[in-house]
């Protein structure tokens, strides 16, 4: 047996299935608990926020 350390994230089902769809890339996610919870590799935490962050804002409508 292997422990891996892992971070609970709490997102909505939107989040979570762009979350999902990175994990395809780039394989993540340690445990999907439910609808609105995930727990992803420690390790992994900061790159998995910066891609959703960019992946969010090309989703993101000014009015500019």
């Amino acid at each position: 047996m292997k422990a891996i350390r892992g971070v609970l994230l709490t997102c909505d089902s939107a989040v979570k299935q762009i979350l999902l769809t990175m994990n395809e890339k780039g394989s993540f996610i340690i445990e999907d608990l439910d609808d609105n919870h995930l727990v992803i590799k420690a390790d992994e935490e900061y790159r998995v926020r910066r891609e959703l962050e960019a992946e969010l804002e090309k989703n993101t409508y000014s009015l500019e």
